[in-house]
């Protein structure tokens, strides 16, 4: 067996335990009762450590050089494989084995803290473990910087966005920081202008909710007979390869979050089941990192979605669904609503124009956690006066502001930035697709999303990690990662 071949076995034993922890993960946010939280995490700890222990093998700095120097003999694919391979094993070689154990144990002992905390608006429960956790973050932060020749911050950036730097980040922040505020400031007083959307009068009862979330991803070709979707208290996509799963929460207040939250994470969804299945175990085979991911869903949710073509198909099967009746369920209105720019405090009900400054606060706060320039006990303080000097607003409790989200009790940093450069992507992505393809907002029209997936599966599902994530978003929109056709979107949407 070759040095390829024997690397290639490798990868896929470790996407199989891959796989059971996704799944276990999806449960531990799903059905899991709380009680079973310490013995969940030993569990993972230990998968975690297999898979740590199979990536940073004694034998594969060897079979990695024995098949880079035979590379010649290798098809693209392969190559590409390889390269991807390397990245991988450089990632989890700088990171000892108990480091990354201490990591999995402090990262479910927050995740289970937070999530008990933030209903009780309690942050002060939540600090210590989230201090603990920032701690070996920074530490893993520390190692990988060394090896990788980059920042900690970008250390941490890499394994969401390989070869992301701060600085291409940092350049398309200032812009959209530069360009949102005034922008938002002109759509808010043309829109005061004008006759305010009706809101449709609830109580939704969750069960419709649950109804009308099936119809849409029956609408967007969700293959239920490899997928599911259940409630969380976050919404997220996991599970594992060939099986997808999706999560929402609703309010019996207001159907739109979690009809939002559905399409964006059935586009996460569709990404992951059209990876190349020839490839499937493969570091080749996977996503190609998390602007990528993130394009995919923001492309369905941001683009398509808010489409006039769409929510004028839409209309109707959400008034039918959930029985309204009246002004405020017709296609006119539900094009206002859906369109309506507002600050708020929640990042995921955000309008596709105030988002960005949701993230460009985190990018902000996060960048200081790694770095250290801030305590764990004055992040609340510091994410209320970001919020009120960028959307113009400041949270009343902690709750809904610095505890909001999952990421940073799960130990995940470096991953926010993804989620509006996702949004720059998907902006340039859908612009080409529609210039090159005239059947897709039509198809939107009468709820047929196969063209726009044809031009998807062309360009980016079905490229896996052929690429790296700039070469595939320039090859597939023409054009380097930039502000331009987001902007183009917004000006025409709300102000042309």
């Amino acid at each position: 067996m070759s040095a390829y071949q024997q690397l290639e076995d490798t990868r896929k034993r470790i996407a199989a335990l891959n796989n059971a922890l996704g799944i276990l993960h999806w449960d531990q946010e799903t059905m899991m009762p709380e009680g079973a939280a310490p013995a969940r995490a030993e569990v993972l700890a230990e998968l975690q450590l297999m898979v740590h222990e199979l990536q940073t093998d004694a034998a594969l700095p060897d079979l990695l050089d024995a098949a880079e120097a035979t590379s010649n003999t290798l098809d693209d694919w392969q190559r590409a494989n390889l390269r991807e391979m390397r990245h991988r094993y450089l990632h989890a070689n700088a990171v000892p084995g108990d480091l990354v154990q201490h990591i999995v144990r402090a990262r479910s002992e927050s995740q289970m803290t937070w999530r008990r905390a933030r209903p009780d608006n309690d942050f002060a429960a939540l600090a210590p473990k989230l201090d603990a956790l920032f701690q070996l973050k920074r530490e893993e932060a520390a190692i990988k910087s060394e090896v990788l020749g980059v920042t900690p911050y970008e250390a941490l950036l890499d394994e969401f966005d390989p070869g992301r730097r701060e600085a291409h980040i940092d350049a398309i922040f200032d812009d959209l920081g530069a360009y949102l505020p005034p922008t938002i400031a002109r759509i808010r007083e043309r829109q005061a202008a004008a006759p305010a959307p009706l809101v449709p009068a609830g109580p939704f009862p969750l069960a419709a909710q649950e109804a009308l979330s099936r119809e849409i991803m029956q609408v967007l070709d969700f293959p239920f007979d490899r997928g599911r979707l259940d409630t969380a208290a976050h919404p997220f996509s996991g599970g594992a390869e060939g099986d997808v799963r999706i999560t929402t929460r609703y309010s019996e207040a207001d159907f739109v979050q979690s009809l939002m939250a559905v399409i964006h994470e059935t586009g996460h969804a569709l990404y992951e089941d059209g990876l190349p299945e020839a490839w499937r175990g493969q570091p080749v085979g996977e996503s190609r990192g998390m602007t990528l991911h993130e394009s995919q869903s923001l492309l369905l949710e941001m683009q398509a979605a808010r489409s006039e073509e769409f929510l004028r198909f839409l209309a109707p099967l959400v008034r039918q669904v959930l029985g309204g009746n009246g002004a405020a369920w017709e296609p006119d209105n539900l094009v206002r609503l859906y369109r309506k720019v507002e600050p708020g405090l929640i990042r995921v009900f955000a309008d596709e124009v105030t988002y960005p400054l949701h993230v460009i606060l985190r990018y902000r706060l996060e960048k200081a956690i790694v770095s250290g320039d801030i305590a764990t006990g004055d992040l609340p303080g510091a994410w209320n006066d970001a919020m009120q000097e960028l959307l113009g607003i400041c949270p009343p409790d902690d709750r809904d502001g610095v505890m909001q989200d999952i990421h940073w009790p799960e130990g995940i940093l470096g991953y926010f930035p993804t989620y509006s450069l996702g949004a720059m992507t998907a902006a340039q992505l859908f612009a080409t697709a529609t210039r090159g393809e005239p059947g897709i907002l039509p198809g939107l029209a009468k709820g047929d999303f196969k063209p726009l997936y044809r031009w998807l599966d062309t360009n980016i599902r079905s490229r896996g990690c052929l690429y790296t994530p700039d070469e595939l978003i320039e090859q597939a929109s023409g054009q380097p990662l930039g502000t331009a056709a987001y902007k183009a979107t917004v000006e025409r949407r709300y102000l042309g």
